[in-house]
Formats: C-alpha cells, structure tokens, sequence
C-alpha cells in the first residue's frame, strides 16, 4: 500500500527540502512513493544479525556474559546484642542531665483515684 507524498514547501525544514517540494507542486519532480509495509517487512531482515542466525550468537552471548571472578556464597552470620551494664546506671545518668524531671513519672493509685473522681460528671 504506497502512499502519497504532499509536499509542502512553507513547512518544509531546510532550504533543499524546500525546492524539493516546489519542484514536485510545480510537476518538475516527480513525488516519490511512500510504501511503509513494504518498508517495515524489509527491516526485519536487519533486525537479526548473521550470528544470531547460527547458533554461534548463543554461545558467543554466554562468553561475552560469563563471569570472569569466582563469586563466593553469601553466609549468614547472626548477632545477639547482650546487655553489658546496669539500666539503673543510665536512669541516674538521665537524671544528672535534667534533675528537673525527678517525679514526674511516678503515678501512684491515690492520684490515679483523683483523677477518675474529677473526670466524673456532675449529676
């Protein structure tokens, strides 16, 4: 299926292909012809290469892409992180760096008591 070719001289990109297309609309050239399956069925023959054709390219490709270093297996090591001090020592460690908060953590029941007392609603 050709297809015809329109040239356009004012959208044409260079100064050649402009006196091309005014040459084929003035009827000084003759248009070429534009087949595209024709075209397409012909590229396929250089899409392969003439090594790919014989086995040759498969063994060609597995040398090309063969390790050249002995790659060793990975081995899988385990670590236990076992505690080494005493917890209270950083607490008091804590407590050195802002003494301020000496407290205020420490709820006992009684506070927890009043809070649910005053968290009640008036009846």
């Amino acid at each position: 299926m050709a297809e015809k070719v329109n040239p356009k001289p004012n959208e044409a990109p260079t100064h050649d292909a402009q006196l091309a297309a005014e040459n084929i609309v003035a009827g000084a050239e003759k248009a070429p012809e534009v087949d595209v399956n024709a075209d397409y069925e012909a590229s396929k023959a250089f899409s392969v290469s003439e090594i790919d054709r014989t086995g040759a390219g498969t063994q060609a490709a597995a040398a090309a892409t063969a390790p050249q270093f002995e790659v060793r297996q990975p081995q899988e090591t385990t670590f236990k992180a076992e505690p080494t001090d005493n917890p209270d020592d950083y607490i008091d460690m804590a407590r050195d760096v802002n003494p301020a908060s000496e407290g205020v953590g420490n709820v006992s029941d009684d506070l927890v008591k009043k809070a649910l007392e005053k968290g009640k609603a008036a009846q």
